[in-house]
């Protein structure tokens, strides 16, 4: 049995969910807003294997003000979550901003991501249509989910599939030492 470890931001704008999504139950009780990163674990099982990952997923807060002193907690991640509300066409707007900012901080390196649009319980408030942000994220090479963290639906899918890129990536490194040939 392996067990992976790996550092995953989890990044967007202020108030789309996403301190909701990494809790628990999906509800935080005496809610305030993220002032900086905070550290929270989760361990992802890998389907049909004894293996597991766990995630040290990194809450980043997500008001302007705070971003820059935030990044310099980053790091080096393995892996990204990318949220916005999809109740709030300004807040997907901003991804492009936000996968920027991941990619300039992890300075060319391949890191796996998801983009993840939260709140789909809000359907009749509705601003951002599945179909544009899963061409978007499909163009920037990235998986796309939606979630509600206020009804727990489909919360561990994002993780999930983080989860299991992380470990493909594993597999392909330990294929490729495998094949190292000493001469």
């Amino acid at each position: 049995m392996v067990k992976l470890r790996a550092k995953c931001l989890l990044v967007g704008d202020a108030a789309v969910g996403k301190s909701s999504l990494i809790s628990s139950d999906g509800t935080l009780k005496n809610y305030s807003m993220t002032t900086g990163v905070e550290l929270v674990m989760k361990c992802i099982n890998i389907p049909e294997t004894p293996h597991s990952v766990e995630l040290y997923v990194f809450d980043s807060a997500g008001r302007e003000t705070l971003v820059e002193a935030c990044e310099k907690l980053w790091g080096n991640p393995s892996l990204f979550c990318l949220v916005f509300d999809l109740t709030n066409e300004q807040s997907f707007v901003n991804c492009s901003r936000w996968l920027e900012r991941i990619r300039a901080h992890c300075r060319g390196l391949h890191v796996p991501g998801v983009l993840l649009g939260n709140k789909s319980d809000l359907s009749d408030r509705r601003e951002v249509q599945a179909s544009v942000a899963k061409d978007w994220a499909q163009s920037q090479g990235l998986e796309y989910h939606e979630t509600s963290a206020k009804e727990m639906d489909s919360c561990d899918a994002p993780l999930l599939s983080l989860a299991g890129a992380y470990y493909s990536l594993y597999q392909e490194r330990c294929e490729a030492t495998q094949n190292l040939t000493w001469g």
